[in-house]
């Protein structure tokens, strides 16, 4: 095979197959289009965006970025790579759109440049009728047919109309502005503190409670709920690339476990700048998790304790800024953060979910409307008297399904695997990914009935992983086993276990797609074992809290576990030869694996671990080990670096030198205790690599490293490739 058609090469190039997919569906509320991005080619980074009119059944580009910038180069500043990083966004172009309810108006930046495009009309015509929300909506021009270029105070953060599609509200130097299509600027409310931000999701928002932004329209356009982050308490780490030595430090304000986290405040602003505080007792409940300004409900926010035990649904009033209680919900472990929530129906019917018999369960108005076994996982939004979910009864599958008002709920995705949905009135657009699909594959409903499908451009992977689903012992572990694609192996071939094994992440999957990697690796001459353990979701909150105050203990035993138990029933496995690789909180489990255990464990690829979990941020890592001040034996359970000293097998650290999450401290101290315990490693630093590894390059030849080095140190002959 050439080097320019290897699995490696084509895996990277494609960013895992994911250049040329659709994606960022939003559907309009009287179900008329759908607006969505989408790169050209499989090896195409720079996502446009297109509207697929549902009366004529016809797409439509609405914008290319290799037209707007007319050939410049797309210039990001660290804001806009921060804000990409936190969601992990690899694409270029016009990675994220947002638009009113009608999808009449789309605004989107592109290198920190604002621009506005209408949806609804592809030539000169005026705009339909918007329904019912048209004599709520203000006075002012819709934009032109073409993307037109908004001028602006400085580079675009977030950019996103009202409800009406008339004005743009965008986040620039840390300062909130609406601008309108008549080009009018007007400044809303900001600060001259560079430590203060007016509009933005501080850190730990966008990295562990799933809000990555920090205002919301009012319904009827006039106002917005706005945060105010001030990071002046939160400690200062100083970020450098040693590749780079030229470029000075990047100082982030970084809150590390059981330290100061930054000041959240929410207000509520009006277009001529006036402001109100929105008052609740932040001292008691410091984290502001989510805020819904809806038209059928009140402006309320989420709240939490520190402890994250304890949250409190509030209404506020916009006029006053007073709170009242809608909701409290407590946990004597923690409460997770279900993404969608809270919902409010017509009728002002709230919709929430409460873990119930094991269950987490979807509830109207304090009531449970879904049963006992059905996980929901997200709920996605409206749809027609009720809401539509994701939810689980297996954890390998997720179905989309309705649940009305009134009555039972209702699955709308047939067949295995994994779908997901976004809706508009009675229109749905969605997606399936199955045990018999090369690739995610996108189909629009109206009324239940196919009325459309949106093409992808992505490649073909050009492997098929042969794998099986398993469930291993009594815990019934959820495991895929992958074995080398061809004839059978006449030996009982070397393991490697390839988990992520934490919070929040599952690997085993009844979709095809999802064991690309996997099968490569086993094409290299392994049997590669996927197993997710207690403390992954999908299969209820006792589940997930069973890692509480000992996130290490438990998970690893579910490795050694399942490749135990695999091996006993199937002979092609064989226990005298077993490797793990993993990354962040794999690569964690990764070096704990052949530390704690070597008698099982015989060598590791440990990328982007953390090794002390003290260096990790509040959110996350207090939620499962407590404070380290008074939790401090949790700490002691967890932390790698006590046990540098046992270190007897193999083991290759990975790291991102520019790594803003899991920061490469992590490795260089777990390092720098191999080494004063005398215990030989390999430290293989990732110049101007982030958290994700996305260079090309990169993404090729670590593969190819991480084989080498499991060859040899399994004492395989050097092959593959």
């Amino acid at each position: 095979m050439s080097e320019t058609s290897s699995f490696p090469r084509r895996y990277a190039r494609t960013q895992r197959f994911t250049l040329g997919r659709p994606r960022g569906f939003t559907v309009a509320a009287d179900g008329s289009r759908v607006a969505f991005l989408r790169s050209n080619a499989p090896d195409d980074r720079v996502n446009r965006l297109f509207v697929l009119d549902l009366a004529t059944g016809r797409e439509r580009l609405v914008a290319d970025p290799i037209q707007l910038l007319a050939g410049a180069g797309e210039q990001l500043t660290p804001a806009e790579r921060a804000r990409r990083e936190r969601s992990r966004e690899r694409a270029t172009g016009i990675v994220a759109f947002a638009a009113d309810p009608l999808v009449r108006t789309a605004a989107f930046a592109i290198g920190g440049r604002l621009f506005a495009a209408a949806l609804d009309r592809p030539g000169g015509e005026e705009p339909g009728p918007a329904g019912g929300a048209a004599s709520q909506e203000p006075a002012g021009p819709l934009p032109e047919p073409g993307p037109v270029e908004l001028a602006t105070a400085g580079p675009v953060l977030d950019p996103r109309p009202d409800p009406g599609g008339r004005r743009v509200a965008y986040v620039a130097g840390g300062v909130l502005h609406v601008v309108g299509l008549d080009g009018v600027d007007r400044r809303l409310v900001g600060e001259d503190d560079p430590e203060v931000t007016w509009g933005l999701a501080e850190f730990i928002a966008a990295e562990e409670m799933g809000r990555d932004r920090g205002y919301w329209w009012a319904p009827d356009g006039e106002r917005l709920a706005v945060a105010r982050v001030d990071t002046t308490a939160v400690r200062r780490w100083w970020l450098s690339d040693p590749t780079s030595p030229m470029v000075p430090p990047l100082s982030a304000p970084y809150p590390a476990a059981g330290t100061a986290n930054a000041d959240v405040r929410l207000a509520v602003v009006d277009l001529a700048g006036g402001r109100v505080a929105v008052d609740w007792d932040r001292e008691a409940f410091p984290y502001l998790v989510n805020v819904v300004w809806a038209t059928d409900g009140p402006l309320t926010l989420l709240v939490q304790t520190r402890d994250q035990r304890t949250t409190r649904l509030l209404a506020a009033d916009p006029a006053s800024g007073a709170t009242r209680l809608l909701r409290e919900d407590a946990d004597p472990a923690w409460l997770e953060i279900v993404p969608g929530v809270p919902v409010w129906l017509p009728g002002g019917r709230l919709v929430w979910t409460a873990d119930e018999d094991d269950t987490r369960r979807l509830l109207v108005d304090g009531e449970p409307v879904t049963p006992p076994g059905l996980q929901v996982r997200e709920v996605l939004g409206g749809y027609g008297d009720g809401v539509l979910v994701t939810a689980s009864d297996e954890p390998t599958e997720t179905h989309v399904w309705a649940v009305p008002a009134a009555g039972p709920p209702r699955r709308l995705s047939d067949g295995p695997g994994l779908h997901t949905a976004v809706a508009g009135g009675t229109v749905l657009v969605l997606t399936s990914a199955g045990p018999d699909d090369d690739a995610p594959r996108t189909a629009v409903l109206r009324d239940g009935e196919a009325v459309a499908t949106v093409a992808s451009n992505a490649a073909a992977p050009g492997l098929v992983p042969r794998v099986t689903l398993h469930r291993v012992g009594e815990r019934a572990l959820r495991s895929a086993v992958l074995l080398p694609s061809g004839q059978e192996p006449d030996r009982p071939l070397p393991v490697l276990l390839n988990p992520y094994g934490g919070p929040h992440a599952q690997r085993v999957v009844n979709a095809r797609g999802a064991y690309l990697e996997a099968q490569w690796f086993a094409d290299q001459g392994f049997a590669v074992v996927v197993t997710d353990g207690r403390g992954t979701p999908g299969r209820g909150p006792a589940w997930e809290r069973a890692v509480w105050r000992d996130p290490a203990g438990p998970v690893l035993d579910d490795q050694v576990e399942t490749v135990h138990q695999l091996a006993a029933a199937d002979p092609r496995l064989d226990l005298g030869r077993v490797a793990i690789r993993g990354w962040s909180f794999g690569g964690f489990l990764a070096a704990m694996a052949v530390l704690r255990r070597p008698d099982v464990f015989h060598a590791a690829v440990a990328g982007a671990p953390v090794t002390d979990w003290r260096l990790y941020d509040t959110h996350y890592t207090e939620r499962y080990l407590g404070l380290p001040d008074t939790d401090p034996d949790a700490y002691r359970r967890c932390n790698l670096l006590a046990d540098a000293a046992k270190l007897e097998r193999p083991l290759l650290l990975v790291h991102g030198l520019a790594d803003d999450n899991v920061v490469v401290a992590h490795t260089l101290r777990l390092s720098a205790a191999l080494l004063a315990a005398g215990r030989p490693h390999a430290v293989l630093p990732l110049g101007g690599v982030t958290h994700m590894a996305s260079q090309e390059l990169v993404a090729e030849n670590l593969l190819r490293v991480e084989v080498a080095f499991l060859r040899q140190a399994l004492g395989l002959a050097a092959d593959g490739g």
